[in-house]
């Protein structure tokens, strides 16, 4: 509880004044060791650690943003470069180091640099299995690109020597350390490409960080990736890793396991020579006994066919064989001339008796017609009777027969009436029997 006489402050008013009076510091740069990492958090991504000298630490807030774009991890006991202000949090009133910015410090720069140039050749696909050459299962010829002052050289000769003598090696010597070492061992890359060899070894002892900076350098990595021909790597020992290992066609922990890694060791591959040829011969076993039991079917399965082929041929021939045009040629001349002669006597006998057939047939139905005439014709007779009575009596010579005259004029045409008449006009007069020519002396139309 505050007293207002004596002036105290809360512990929320003390909290604030000491905030305002952090926040209006200056931003600084901070160089110290990393220790008790926490982080980055589950939630919220934030990471909580401190960072510590010989005299003193103090404590360190980064948030998930800034980490972000940070580009390596933190860990315990990396140096690192932090720059921030410090602040105070209100609700526990914790004092922090609050990082806008965080980078490696000493050897951690060199580290950052060669994370960034991974980084970048990734995106660009060079570390893509899928770009990677197929390296052969045992190589006849490899060519070595290394130091050829160091002890790796003999080391890589022994170990094929040892392994397979049939191992053909070339070697182009090249600096492995310094600020020369990248365009030496570019260019050694080149000429042991130029060769033709099966695969290339690109190989160095073990050194330090910076000692095999070399391999890190862009212009290798790409000359790696950009080889025709494969290459392996045995930088370093098993802890090292360059950017020539991750772009190489196969990377190797050690100068001895790349040499190793292209020639099988010739014993194995007498062994394995040796299993083939018995597992050829086996395969090649059964496959001739297997023919061999298809071929026996196949035979049996051809003469039984062919036996029942003949027997059908043979029923053939021995039927055409046996037809009387070929036994007798004359046989059937001699049956179409006994066929000829009785259908010829058939013939001679059969028209008598067909012709008197056919008269006898003639007379009859002659015999039968007469018969049968007048009583067709009676019904047409009285038909024929009733229709002249019917045209007698409608005939005009008829009327005329009864008195009555036509009159005809000079066209010939019949007079109806009188008024079609003028005096003078010749006329014709039709009569019961005859007709007389008369002129017109007067007409009355009454």
């Amino acid at each position: 509880m505050r007293e207002e006489a004596s002036g105290a402050l809360s512990v929320s008013e003390a909290v604030g004044l000491a905030k305002g009076n952090v926040s209006a510091w200056p931003a600084l740069t901070v160089t110290g060791e990393v220790s008790g990492f926490r982080g980055p958090n589950a939630r919220s991504g934030h990471c909580y650690f401190e960072v510590k000298d010989d005299g003193a630490s103090m404590s360190v807030i980064v948030w998930r943003g800034v980490y972000a774009h940070a580009g390596f991890e933190l860990r315990d006991g990396l140096q690192i470069r932090l720059t921030g202000k410090f602040d105070i949090y209100k609700a526990s009133g914790r004092f922090s180091f609050v990082a806008s910015s965080i980078s490696v410090a000493g050897e951690g720069i060199l580290r950052q640099q060669v994370a960034e140039l991974a980084r970048k050749l990734e995106r660009e696909g060079l570390m893509d299995p899928a770009r990677k050459r197929r390296i052969p299962a045992f190589c006849s010829r490899v060519c070595v690109c290394t130091s050829l002052s160091g002890s790796v050289i003999e080391d890589v000769k022994r170990t094929l020597a040892r392994r397979n003598p049939l191992v053909l090696i070339d070697v182009v010597g090249c600096s492995v350390q310094g600020a020369t070492a990248p365009a030496t061992i570019v260019r050694a890359l080149q000429v042991a490409a130029a060769s033709a060899p099966d695969a290339i070894l690109l190989v160095r002892g073990g050194g330090s960080f910076e000692d095999l900076m070399c391999f890190n350098d862009e212009s290798v990595a790409r000359a790696v990736a950009a080889s025709p021909v494969p290459v392996i790597t045995g930088i370093g020992h098993e802890p090292d890793t360059s950017i020539a290992d991750m772009v190489a066609d196969r990377r190797c922990s050690t100068p001895t396991a790349a040499a190793e890694s292209v020639a099988p060791a010739i014993d194995e591959v007498e062994r394995q020579i040796i299993q083939r040829q018995v597992r050829l011969g086996n395969s090649m076993s059964a496959m001739i006994e297997r023919l061999g039991s298809g071929l026996d079917a196949d035979s049996k399965l051809a003469d039984s066919a062919m036996t029942t082929l003949l027997g059908r041929e043979r029923a053939k021939l021995d039927a055409l064989g046996s037809r009387p045009c070929l036994t007798d040629p004359a046989s059937g001349i001699h049956a179409r001339e006994a066929e000829l002669e009785q259908t010829s006597e058939r013939l001679h006998a059969a028209l008598p008796r067909m012709l008197k057939q056919q008269g006898e047939s003639l007379a009859k139905e002659s015999s039968r017609l007469a018969g049968i005439g007048p009583r067709l014709l009676r019904g047409y007779e009285s038909d024929f009777g009733r229709l002249a009575a019917t045209l007698d009596a409608l005939s005009p010579l008829k009327v005329l027969g009864r008195g009555y005259a036509i009159a005809r004029d000079e066209g010939g045409h019949v007079v109806k009436e009188a008024s079609s008449l003028s005096a003078g006009d010749l006329i014709a007069v039709q009569l019961g029997h005859g007709s007389v020519d008369a002129s017109v002396a007067a007409v009355h139309k009454d």
